[in-house]
């Protein structure tokens, strides 16, 4: 039998040492990136509209991440007979980008250049917000040299359409990251899954949401449609950029956010969309945002964020040794 790494040394478990992001290693120089994902933290919030506190999302994902940092030989799942995130996929942790109190777009800057260190790596950058405004720097980074992929799709998995184009000279709030993106010229399209109740953006912004190429689903019509059609709503040969609003799930399971809206998805909804999305394109980049951990003290919000990320991951990787299509 293998020795797994917490087999000798130290055992090192969950609860013992710095709260990196499943407690992989972390990289303070960014021009030294060597990893295949490179995790940056975004404490972000002053896009809010309503309630603070997602600037320690970061923190709390991290902290709940280490949950799952039993041992290096990867996770195995039982259902799929597959060893997710072995050994050789390398994670690191690049700790946060600089915030700058009251400043959007010195701290969105900062947020950008931390993304276009991950791309200059040929790293899959992942970034935990923040609030949803922090997508738009994670988008603009996307735009320089760094980047050699090529065009690609958005998948949305959100509540709010977050489709405002201005309101009250606010351009770059957590209400309008979709807009900015769908203005990128390298974005072929969005698909907007989870949207639903009262919504951030106003009639008007879902009719230029879908003029510019959007399509737009609620959980309801999900659950109609199903898996199948929710993966049609990609184009097939697409790379997809995936950004994760935590308010897309009901706040049965994830109360720790800003905007709760009831109605929303439960985990393996998500998991299984994420899991064909894996299975069937490239994935350049992925952003999850607004867990704000003191509105859930249970700390579960913070582990199904941790938990979906490094769940999918393990798919991204996994495809990639199976599908060589599914590499950028």
């Amino acid at each position: 039998m293998a020795e797994h790494g917490y087999d000798s040394g130290r055992l090192d478990l969950p609860f013992v040492g710095i709260s990196t992001f499943g407690k992989r290693p972390y990289v303070a120089d960014w021009s030294g990136l060597e990893a295949d994902v490179a995790v940056l933290g975004a404490p972000f919030d002053a896009g809010t509209q309503w309630r603070s506190g997602a600037r320690f999302g970061p923190r709390g994902v991290r902290e709940a991440s280490t949950l799952f940092s039993f041992g290096h030989a990867g996770a195995y799942d039982h259902e799929d007979d597959a060893t997710y995130l072995p050994a050789d996929v390398r994670i690191v942790d690049m700790g946060d980008a600089d915030i700058v109190h009251t400043d959007t777009e010195r701290s969105h800057a900062n947020i950008e250049t931390g993304v276009r260190a991950a791309l200059a790596a040929g790293a899959l950058p992942v970034v935990i917000g923040g609030d949803h405004s922090v997508n738009i720097p994670c988008i603009r980074a996307f735009d320089g040299p760094e980047y050699h992929g090529g065009p690609f799709h958005i998948l949305q998995i959100d509540a709010h359409l977050d489709f405002v184009d201005e309101r009250h000279g606010v351009r770059h709030g957590h209400g309008n990251p979709m807009r900015r993106a769908a203005e990128r010229d390298y974005v072929t399209g969005l698909s907007q899954i989870g949207i639903r109740n009262v919504s951030s953006t106003a009639r008007e912004g879902y009719a230029d949401a879908r003029a510019m190429g959007s399509t737009i689903v609620s959980v309801r019509q999900a659950r109609q449609i199903g898996l199948a059609g929710l993966l049609k709503t990609i184009p097939e040969d697409a790379k997809v950029y995936i950004t994760i609003d935590i308010d897309a799930f009901c706040p049965s399971i994830a109360p720790g956010t800003g905007t709760p809206s009831h109605g929303g998805f439960l985990y393996y909804e998500v998991l299984e969309l994420l899991q064909g999305v894996a299975e069937a394109h490239p994935v350049v980049g992925i952003d999850l945002v607004e867990v704000a951990p003191d509105y859930d003290p249970t700390g579960s919000t913070s582990i199904l964020a941790a938990q979906i990320l490094l769940n999918l991951l393990g798919f991204i990787f996994h495809a990639r040794t199976r599908h060589p299509q599914t590499r950028p």
